[in-house]
């Protein structure tokens, strides 16, 4: 009785705000209890079946000094007190909900425009002009939209003098980016990044120049345009993938994108994106209609050194077949395995699973592993492919 009525005096004290979120958060945790218990119940009785049920096989003295371990190991865990960690985020939780979001000042680096304000009367009939004791200052983010602009050029023209010695006069031209083109520099690096880097289509892009800007490109000539800056970028590309080579360490993947073709009618065609990656360096990426061995092996070609890949059968094949390579699994792939022949009740595989938590957590401690790779920047990219690309790119 007496925590009863304490319990209510110390309610009655707090806003029902507070309270609902106090039964909220028990109520959570209650859940996640109760998931833990029943996942705990399941497994115990998974080992009291293998150990004592009539169809069990006799285990050898490995096999049941590693299920003691894992059991061993289960009773710690339960018995260790919550890890520094989570207690800490708990507190920062509560913090950030009483606080407000923290505002994010506008970066020194943008141009700044200054508009200075005086007021309309700055003299006192008695005292003359008033002094200056200081100012306020506000800032505001704004946004100046982007515009197609003409850029002509005049070159005057002089005539021959009438002694003969200097004949017709004129400056040469600039040289351009695409000769016998009406395609600026700026214009140029606009229509690469918003399709390659915005994921803006083609399609989108002519449309956005004639309903915000009145002025008709053809998609086919953005194409085009493309097409020729991408051959000036070759030797840049080749460039990355010689140094890459060199370096004997890459790591590929492949992803499926979906492409609208004219000879494909009714559907988007099947394409795959090709990721070629060294940690902390360059990506480089190569489409393909394929998901077959001859793109890799044609990109391969001269290389020795090491690949990492994911258990991808060609792959091995690659492998199998080219001496000079050397073919390091994914870990990620590797621990998949453990966990589905877990779920298939062979309970071994949790000692299994528990070193692969362990390796990867003193690696990342001895910093042998990069807090983000460029395997990750691959899927990020994937993601970004798959999410734009659902229905196929509009050329």
């Amino acid at each position: 009785m007496e925590r009863r009525e304490a319990l209510r005096q110390q309610l009655a004290e707090q806003p029902l705000d507070a309270i609902v979120e106090q039964m909220l958060t028990l109520e959570e945790q209650l859940r996640q209890k109760q998931e833990e218990l029943a996942e705990a119940q399941v497994f115990i009785a998974e080992l009291k079946r293998q150990l004592f049920g009539p169809k069990a096989e006799q285990l050898s003295r490995a096999e049941q000094a590693q299920i003691d371990e894992i059991v061993s190991d289960l009773r710690e865990q339960r018995q260790r007190p919550d890890p520094l960690s989570k207690q800490v985020l708990e507190e920062e939780r509560k913090t950030q909900r009483q606080r407000r979001p923290p505002r994010h000042p506008i970066p020194t680096q943008l141009e700044t425009e200054t508009v200075i304000l005086e007021p309309e009367i700055r003299s006192c009939p008695c005292c003359g002009p008033l002094a200056r004791m200081g100012e306020e200052v506000t800032e505001v983010m704004d946004w100046v939209p982007a515009k197609l602009i003409c850029r002509r050029t005049i070159r005057p023209k002089y005539a021959a003098c009438h002694c003969g010695q200097r004949g017709m006069t004129i400056a040469p031209l600039p040289p351009r980016l695409l000769p016998q083109s009406k395609l600026g520099l700026g214009l140029a690096v606009y229509i690469v990044l918003a399709p390659y880097d915005d994921h803006l289509s083609f399609y989108w892009l002519q449309q956005i120049f004639r309903e915000r800007h009145g002025v008709e490109i053809p998609r086919q000539q953005m194409v085009q345009w493309v097409e020729q800056i991408a051959f000036w970028l070759q030797p840049l590309y080749d460039a990355m993938w010689a140094e890459m080579k060199a370096g004997g360490y890459v790591q590929i993947d492949e992803t499926p994108v979906k492409v609208l073709d004219p000879e494909v009618r009714g559907k988007a065609a099947q394409g795959y994106l090709w990721f070629y990656s060294v940690p902390g360096q360059d990506v480089i990426l190569e489409f393909s209609r394929s998901r077959g061995q001859e793109i890799p092996r044609q990109r391969l070609q001269g290389f020795q050194g090491t690949i990492q890949t994911d258990a991808y059968e060609v792959y091995a094949a690659l492998e199998r077949k080219d001496s000079a390579l050397q073919r390091n699994g994914c870990l990620t792939h590797a621990r998949r395995r453990f966990y589905k022949v877990l779920q298939e009740s062979f309970v071994e595989a949790l000692w299994f699973i528990a070193r692969f938590g362990n390796c990867i957590a003193s690696k990342t401690r001895c910093g042998i592993l990069l807090p983000t790779s460029d395997i990750e920047f691959a899927k990020s990219k994937r993601q970004r492919f798959g999410k734009r690309s659902r229905n196929g790119p509009r050329n």
